[in-house]
């Protein structure tokens, strides 16, 4: 099915578009599941895009927006509190619209777009099921210093970690060391050889496109099995 289009009112300074994905009928999982896009990119990158459309096809509400640096053709994110009244606005959005007011909700995305998510979280966690993290950037490249992972303690619903094992922004061993000192409620399904963006090596002899397909597939095995049947599921 077509995108649903939205404006989100973030503040006196502006809105956003929005982009509702609505769930395969055949598989609704009774779940919406909100993505901020990275900082390079906006809601309609191919990886939004695909990764949007994918988890619709499984049986999830998605929806995607753009920042408001983004929505304002700027480049140069916004500041931490901006992009947070951004994502908060665009939940709200969310838990209100007339299609979506029964479902679950997750929230995550693509790098800054999913840390954004979890600083939300740390602070306003009523109401989030689980977390999704699609390449955590969890220092800058070649910071391990400077991770961004003093808040993760405050997240009390599941999380689950898509990482290359190769991220720059923070390996695969590296998230699972976070995990651990941290003792997070949190999965970590790691994409050998993948970087930030889960490319591959062509050595690896591995479609990219089957890439794409298996993260989408152990996304939507992960919600299901951690959030359970949803009362649709249960009554079908």
């Amino acid at each position: 099915m077509e995108a649903e289009e939205l404006k989100v009112a973030v503040d006196e300074l502006g809105s956003v578009t929005a982009l509702l994905y609505p769930a395969s009928k055949r598989e609704r999982a009774g779940v919406t599941i909100v993505l901020g896009h990275g900082a390079g990119a906006d809601q309609l990158s191919g990886f939004m895009q695909m990764a949007a459309t994918g988890l619709a096809a499984r049986g999830f509400d998605v929806m995607t927006f753009n920042f408001l640096y983004k929505e304002q053709g700027r480049s140069i994110p916004d500041p931490k509190a901006r992009l947070e009244s951004c994502y908060l606005a665009v939940i709200k959005t969310a838990l209100t619209h007339r299609k979506l007011k029964k479902n679950r909700l997750v929230i995550g995305g693509k790098s800054m777009g999913g840390r954004i998510a979890s600083q939300v979280a740390a602070a306003e966690p009523d109401g989030i099921a689980g977390l999704v993290f699609l390449g955590y950037p969890l220092h800058p490249p070649g910071r391990p210093d400077k991770l961004r992972d003093e808040h993760l303690k405050d997240i009390r619903a599941p999380m689950l970690f898509v990482q290359g094992a190769r991220d720059a922004f923070g390996s695969a061993a590296e998230i699972r060391a976070v995990i651990k000192r941290l003792r997070l409620p949190a999965k970590i399904h790691v994409i050998e050889g993948g970087d930030h963006s889960f490319k591959v090596p062509k050595s690896l002899g591995v479609p990219q496109p089957n890439v794409y397909e298996a993260i989408m597939d152990e996304v939507a095995g992960w919600l299901r099995s951690t959030l359970g049947p949803s009362v649709n599921e249960i009554g079908g």
